[in-house]
């Protein structure tokens, strides 16, 4: 190939870059627009950033034009479009027309507090508020952490732990601690800091917050007596546990059973680990049935574990976590039970615990009902399910031979299945399934809020 035309290739790329470049500055304000109207835009279920080059990435992975979702987007805008959510990857696919969507109903805020402030509270924390202002929908109002000495210190250090993340970054956005008023100011807005012993003791209408809903992120109570002792707690009116629930509380995975939470005051998020195995198995379930099988997971290690070698209630947790893998049990398979009954008694399941901080792996061996065929079969169903609109929230697909687990940090899906490990023979297969269990799993937690809420439609057909 001559100088020259290599010269031409490389002007009419760059020129190409350009124009992108042009219509996603521009796709930028036309979004902003959406958002300002309370439209909240999703591309194949991935939050949309507003950053050129991520938009420009986000149509190449899907071999979409940034000139089109300009051209629709604009429209949209310009129609006045409302209090709606709108995909904007799947709309274009549909090949979509302006006139195919619609203005929602004009719903208030809901108040949100934060029992907690550890791993899962403060990735909560970060989403809600990483978010456009606006006053609807979920709405960050509180943090409720333990009695400290020294208020502005305890202040500061919570500010701070928001802010910086040894996994996940620094926050994008401004943190600033608001000393004189016992709060945080986080992109512009304010979140009160109430020093509590107990749920029963806060009255929230003193603080401006009503009809709120709780999440509870510290695990300490998980049966109805003990969390029912938040709705004794003037201004609030739903509570959320981030971990399983005993006795009847309802254990929820958003995509598979949400469609019972009905008028529940008191609601668990289930596991991580539960919500990153049950969107997939309910897939595979209803498309090939499963006889039984065994889930393992190869899970980071937690804050529950010791850095050193030292006295733990529960076995083999004692030993030092960033030195050890350690074995330990998981209820993560007997929970899916909860969320699909029709594999009760089908599933058993392990864990061990590596010395990771972050990003876990499920591991499914399964027996089924019918032939998979073999692994490329399997993958590319398991790939259709993850481009579709019914499961695109929890569900990424991931074909790269060099994949590993930091690859999925920060990841907003709450299952990514690995295709290149897959091995499929007849009817049994056993399949990898990556999960980032702060980010993913805190994605989920804010959708069965959103549920219980009235503010997000459950995306299963009664």
């Amino acid at each position: 190939m001559s100088d020259n035309s290599s010269a031409t290739i490389y002007q009419d790329r760059l020129t190409a870059r350009q124009t992108q470049e042009q219509d996603a500055l521009e796709l930028m304000v036309a979004l902003n627009k959406l958002s300002s109207n309370d439209v909240a835009v999703s591309f194949f279920g991935d939050r949309v950033m507003l950053n050129h080059a991520n938009l420009i990435a986000l149509h190449d992975k899907y071999n979409l034009n940034v000139a089109d979702s300009l051209a629709l987007a604009s429209q949209l805008a310009d129609n006045g479009l409302k209090n709606t959510n709108i995909d904007l990857g799947q709309a274009l696919k549909a090949g979509k027309q302006v006139d195919s969507f619609a203005s929602g109903e004009d719903k208030t805020a809901t108040d949100v507090v934060l029992y907690g402030f550890g791993r899962i509270g403060r990735i909560l924390a970060r989403l809600l508020m990483s978010r456009p202002a606006s006053n609807k929908g979920l709405q960050l109002k509180a943090i409720v952490v333990r009695p400290a000495g020294d208020t502005l210190k305890d202040l500061e250090k919570r500010a701070s732990l928001l802010e910086r993340d040894s996994v996940h970054g620094w926050f994008d956005g401004s943190v600033v601690v608001d000393s004189e008023n016992e709060g945080i100011v986080v992109n512009g807005r304010f979140i009160k800091v109430i020093y509590a012993s107990n749920p029963n003791e806060i009255d929230y209408t003193a603080h401006g917050i009503d009809n709120a809903i709780v999440i509870d992120n510290t695990g300490k109570w998980k049966d109805e007596a003990g969390l029912g002792l938040h709705l004794q707690s003037k201004g609030v009116q739903k509570v959320l546990l981030t971990a399983p629930a005993s006795g009847d509380i309802k254990n929820i995975v958003f995509g598979v059973n949400c469609d019972t939470i009905g008028d529940d005051n008191i609601v668990s998020a289930a596991s991580c680990t539960t919500n990153a195995i049950t969107p997939t198995l309910k897939v595979l379930y209803d498309e090939y049935g499963i006889d039984n099988g065994h889930m393992e997971t190869i899970h980071a290690f937690t804050n529950d574990q010791n850095l050193v070698d030292n006295h733990h209630k529960s076995d083999r947790r004692g030993r030092a976590a960033p030195l050890n893998m350690v074995m330990t049990s998981t209820g993560a398979a007997k929970a899916v039970s909860k969320a699909i009954p029709e594999l009760q008694g089908k599933l058993s399941g392990n864990a061990i615990r590596v010395p990771t901080p972050n990003v876990s792996l499920a591991i499914l061996n399964l027996n089924f009902n019918k032939s998979v065929g073999a692994a490329d079969e399997l993958n590319a169903f398991m790939k259709q399910a993850s481009e579709s609109e019914r499961w695109q929230e929890q569900i990424a697909y991931s074909d790269s031979p060099e994949a590993v687990s930091t690859d999925f940090v920060g990841s907003e899906k709450v299952a990514i299945f690995d295709a290149k490990a897959t091995v499929a023979t007849d009817n049994r297969a056993v399949m990898y399934v990556w999960y980032d269990n702060e980010m993913g799993y805190s994605t989920q937690v804010i959708r069965v809020a959103e549920r219980m809420m009235g503010i997000r439609e459950c995306p299963i057909a009664n």
